[in-house]
C-alpha cells in the first residue's frame, strides 16, 4: 500500500511541476508582449517600412501575424488563448463580430485624423457612426482581362458566358465571390436569401464551368501575368498588382452590379495595449502614411488627402476609383445566419464538382 502512495504522490508531483512549468512559460510569453503592439492582418497588406516608422515614433514594437480568410480570422479570435490589438477584418465579418461582443467600443476622443476619411466610407450600415471600426482599404470585384487574347473585351458578367472565351477564365476561389457572380448576372442581389433565386444562380454558374479554366487564390495573379489565361475574376488590389506586372492586362467592375468591400481596423475586446492601438489608427489616418500604404498595397485609399497625392491617371482611374454611377450599383457583402452561409457554400461546393 505504501508502494502505491509513493507511486501516487509522485504522479500528483510531476504533474504539478508540469502545470507550473507551463504557467511559468505562459507569463513569460504574456510578458514578452508587454508594451509590444499585436496586430492581425492579411498577408502583404502593409507597407513594412510602415510599422518601422510606427516603432521609431513612438518607441512601441510592433509584432505582426498575418491571416489569409476572414473566417479564419475570426475562429483564432473566438477561441482565446493570443491576444491582439489591432485586426483588419472585412466589412460582414465586423458586423458579425459586434454582434458576438468581440470588440471594443471606440472612444472616438482618443482618435485623431477621421475627419481624413471620405464621407462615403463612413457611418455604413455594418458600424453605424464608425462606433467599432476606422477604414483602412476598400475596393471591388470585377474583371482582369488580356488585350492579347480577347478580340471583344468583358465588361458584364454576363460577357463570361461568350463561347469564345471556352478554357479562359480564372475564377477566384470564394462562394459569396462565385454566387455573386450568378446573382448579379440574373438582376439578383449578391445577399440573396431566396433559395429559387440562389438555384437559379447556381444552375446558371453551370453553364460558365466549359469557361472556366481554373478556380484559384493568390496564384492568380502570376498565371494573368505571365499570360495564362485570357480573363481573370478577382479583387481589385490583386488586379492593380497583376496590371503592374503585365501592361497588356486590364481591369473593367461590372457597371450593372458587384461587390463593394471594406476592411477596417478595429480593436479586439481581449486587447492588452489599448494605448499602442490608438496610436497606431492614429498613425495610419495620417494622409502621408496612408499614402505610402496605399502605393504600397494597391488598393484604393478611403483617406482623401491620401488619394489627392496620388499620381492623377491612379485618382482618375475608373476602375479602381470607380464613377458615382457604377457605385450606386455596388453591393457590400451582409452577413449570413448559419444556415444560409452552409447553404451558399453547398451550391458552390456542387459548382465545383460540376466542373470536374
Amino acid at each position: 500500500m505504501n508502494k502505491l502512495y509513493s507511486f501516487l504522490a509522485g504522479i500528483v508531483a510531476i504533474i504539478l511541476l508540469l502545470w507550473g512549468i507551463s504557467s511559468h512559460l505562459e507569463a513569460q510569453t504574456s510578458a514578452g508582449s508587454d508594451g509590444k503592439l499585436v496586430i492581425y492582418n492579411w498577408g502583404d497588406y502593409i507597407d513594412p517600412e510602415l510599422l518601422t516608422e510606427f516603432t521609431k515614433e513612438t518607441g512601441v514594437q510592433v509584432l505582426y501575424e498575418t491571416f489569409d480568410s476572414n473566417e479564419a480570422m475570426y475562429t483564432k479570435l473566438k477561441q482565446g488563448g493570443t491576444t491582439y490589438d489591432i485586426a483588419i477584418p472585412s466589412e460582414y465579418m465586423i458586423s458579425k463580430m459586434k454582434s458576438e461582443d468581440m470588440l471594443m467600443k471606440l472612444d472616438h476622443s482618443r482618435i485623431e485624423g477621421l475627419e481624413n476619411i471620405g464621407k462615403d466610407f463612413l457611418d455604413l450600415s455594418f458600424d453605424h457612426g464608425n462606433e467599432y471600426s476606422i477604414p483602412y482599404f476598400w475596393g471591388t470585384l470585377g474583371i482582369v482581362y488580356n488585350e492579347d487574347l480577347v478580340d471583344k473585351p468583358p465588361v458584364h458578367w454576363d460577357d463570361l458566358w461568350r463561347p469564345e472565351f471556352e478554357n479562359s477564365i480564372m475564377l477566384i476561389d470564394g462562394a459569396r465571390e462565385a454566387m455573386g457572380i450568378g446573382l448579379n448576372s440574373l438582376g439578383y442581389s449578391l445577399n440573396s436569401k431566396n433559395r429559387d433565386q440562389l438555384q437559379e444562380a447556381v444552375d446558371k454558374l453551370y453553364t460558365l464551368t466549359p469557361n472556366i479554366k481554373a478556380i484559384v487564390a493568390d496564384e492568380m495573379k502570376g498565371y494573368m501575368i505571365q499570360g495564362n489565361a485570357a480573363i481573370g475574376v478577382s479583387f481589385s488590389g490583386e488586379a492593380k498588382q497583376m496590371l503592374d506586372g503585365n501592361d497588356k492586362l486590364h481591369y473593367v467592375v461590372p457597371s450593372e452590379a458587384s461587390n463593394l468591400w471594406f476592411d477596417n481596423m478595429v480593436i479586439p475586446k481581449n486587447v492588452k495595449n489599448l494605448d499602442a492601438a490608438y496610436q497606431f489608427i492614429n498613425f495610419m489616418l495620417r494622409p502621408e502614411n496612408a499614402l505610402k500604404n496605399a502605393e504600397y498595397v494597391g488598393y484604393s485609399t478611403p483617406n482623401i488627402p491620401a488619394k489627392s497625392m496620388l499620381p492623377k491617371e491612379i485618382q482618375d482611374d475608373k476602375a479602381f476609383y470607380p464613377d458615382e454611377e457604377t457605385m450606386k450599383n455596388l453591393e457590400v457583402y451582409e452577413s449570413l445566419n448559419q444556415e444560409m452561409l452552409g447553404l451558399y457554400n453547398d451550391l458552390y461546393l456542387q459548382m465545383k464538382m460540376y466542373r470536374k
